[in-house]
């Protein structure tokens, strides 16, 4: 017997480690589950992963993305299906799948990290970090053999200079992370701040096209409200025509989908006209309340047009369960193609509709040129009374034709295959209830007034314990931990909710989630994304840039100054004071702050 338990004790020291196994298959969030069937042993982002790479002493691999994202289904299909790359991330690293929409606080802290190491960020994340949690290394989306490169060369180097490697981690992220302390700065007087905040964006603002930047176009609606309220208290004519042009391009182009509604999340050329072409629920809510905003500072009816037919879109098209709105609809179609959806070759215009209409739909849809990418994608073109006096027939025959035509290419597009990320995520889903109650109450309309009550009551019943939110809901379970970003939007669209309804309960929902805020992300260093993190450097910081989705620090003082309860306004007296410098040194990355600045008792014109 004694001999049999030696034997079986040096088969045991002997034997391998279990082989890791993938543990996203039938997970309830659609980005991970479709990685569920890859070779990668994928690990669920938790205590689990970062203590297994603590035991096994190895390498972090974290890759985030998110479901509609293009590259991410690229790097899927060449790398993460490769049995090859597979074999070297299972052997040499623990690998985790992130989806970046239920872990925002580690994404933005990754992205962080690779923007102020190379410059440059976006999805996929591809970040190597120690198994103590230090990030390391990182890239975007890399072809097969360079990853493949990457991934030898890392494992030789941790295998061969561990010790040297831990301490460069620990040193990249001392240095990254500095904290120079509270600066007391010179407060700037109301119109002087708001002069910065025009001149800075302004300086960066296209002239010719709208937008800001010169290649890549993201509508930037944090931004562009702000600038809109900034129009409104002081009136620029300069201001007032770059935000009509902007808004213009934005309504008429390739980021706004012409045929079904809503706009794509940005386009990758400068003047609006390819677009990248996920449809994401944030970039509904936030454009709807940018172009109901427009329509009142720049007098533009059309602008409510917009306004509307986006909220009509997502009421049509993402309606989920339960009251609630769904996440994304995906970039490539069901076939692996990037806007298959959306586009049309000419033969198939042709086929579709003949070619009378072709010819007319081509010339309304702004089709005629050569397309760049695999069809033509509808645009605005001519109008409908150019095109009736050209052929010499009335405007409502061209009017007939076109709604014809219209059904048919929307009848086509709905045979094709559009993969959808039906999850529903708190903090996105409070941005389209802010939407919704705005518009609700401008337009005194039942149906919006329904669909606003339809997701408080969603937040309220299903993603709120009592206690705090929950991220998201799949299917019929509750999902994901919720940060500030959620407890920050689902009080504004609360906020907004509780003036249409008029209701003190609603108010005192947001006053509950306000003080939550401050208890669990704010400390004496300022505002943190996660209440505890799993790995060092997630620090706090007085004030949250804008990025595509508002400032979360920004929004909850905002609100905070707003309360009726003077311990909330106390506590956003504080804080947007201690954001000052940031808002008054770079207004334009924190014109969420300088709003908060502005909102200040005493503040002035």
């Amino acid at each position: 017997m004694i001999y049999i338990l030696r034997l079986l004790v040096l088969f045991l020291i002997a034997a391998p480690a279990l082989a890791l196994q993938n543990q996203l298959r039938n997970h309830p969030s659609p980005y991970l589950a479709m990685h569920g069937d890859d070779p990668v042993a994928w690990q669920d982002w938790g205590p689990e992963a970062v203590e297994l790479a603590r035991k096994e002493g190895k390498l972090l691999f974290i890759s985030s993305g998110y479901f509609s994202c293009h590259w991410c289904h690229v790097m899927q299909r060449e790398s993460y299906k490769d049995e090859r790359i597979a074999g070297l991330l299972n052997a040499r690293f623990v690998p985790v799948k992130l989806d970046r929409e239920l872990h925002g606080a580690l994404d933005a802290y990754l992205i962080e990290f690779l923007e102020k190491t190379q410059g440059h960020a976006g999805w996929p994340l591809n970040i190597f970090l120690t198994p103590e949690g230090y990030p390391l290394i990182g890239a975007t989306y890399l072809p097969p053999e360079r990853f493949a490169e990457l991934l030898q060369r890392l494992g030789t180097a941790w295998e061969d200079e561990r010790g040297k490697m831990r301490n460069l981690a620990r040193r990249t992220l001392l240095q990254l992370t500095l904290n120079e302390g509270a600066v007391d700065v010179e407060p700037m007087p109301a119109a002087a701040l708001r002069e910065a905040l025009l001149a800075q964006a302004m300086g960066i603002a296209d002239a010719m096209d709208g937008g800001f930047d010169d290649q890549t176009k993201f509508p930037m609606t944090p931004q562009l409200l702000s600038l809109l309220d900034l129009q409104a208290i002081m009136p620029h004519p300069q201001l007032a025509e770059f935000l009509t042009l902007t808004l213009d391009a934005m309504a008429t182009q390739g980021l706004r989908d012409q045929l079904g509604g809503g706009f794509f999340r940005y386009t990758i050329d400068p003047s609006w006209q390819i677009p990248h072409f996920e449809k994401m629920l944030y970039t509904q809510a936030q454009l709807a309340e940018v172009y109901l905003r427009a329509a009142q500072v720049l007098q533009r009816d059309d602008y409510a047009v917009v306004a509307r037919d986006t909220l009509d879109f997502v009421m049509r098209e993402m309606a989920g369960t339960q009251g609630g709105f769904i996440t994304s609809f995906s970039a490539v179609d069901g076939a692996g193609v990037e806007g298959g959806v959306y586009l049309w070759s000419i033969e198939q215009l042709h086929a579709l509709l003949g070619e009378q209409d072709t010819a007319l739909a081509r010339r309304y849809w702004g089709m005629l040129d050569i397309p760049v990418l695999d069809g033509h994608l509808p645009r605005s073109g001519e109008s409908v009374g150019g095109i009736a006096q050209a052929l010499g027939v009335s405007e409502d025959e061209i009017t007939m034709r076109l709604q014809s035509i219209r059904t048919r290419l929307l009848g086509d597009r709905q045979a094709r295959v559009l993969p959808v990320d039906d999850k529903q995520l708190a903090g996105w889903n409070g941005l389209l209830l802010a939407a919704l109650s705005q518009a609700a109450l401008a337009w005194d309309d039942p149906k919006l007034r329904d669909a606003a009550t339809g997701i408080r009551n969603f937040l309220r019943d299903r993603l709120w314990d009592g206690g705090g939110l929950r991220r998201a809901m799949s299917g019929e379970r509750e999902i994901g931990k919720a940060s500030l970003e959620d407890y920050a939007y689902v009080a504004y669209g609360m906020a907004h909710y509780a003036k249409l309804s008029g209701d003190p309960v609603d108010r005192t929902f947001v006053a509950a989630l306000l003080n939550l805020a401050w208890q669990r992300y704010h400390g004496p260093g300022g505002w943190r994304m996660d209440d505890r993190p799993l790995i060092p450097g997630m620090g706090e910081q007085r004030a949250l840039m804008e990025g595509a989705l508002p400032s979360p620090s920004a929004v909850v003082i905002r609100l905070a100054l707003a309360s009726d309860d003077s311990r909330l306004v106390e506590k956003g007296l504080a804080a947007a004071q201690a954001g000052r410098q940031q808002a008054q040194g770079d207004p334009f990355w924190y014109s969420g702050h300088v709003d908060a600045l502005l909102a200040m008792p005493g503040a002035g014109r």
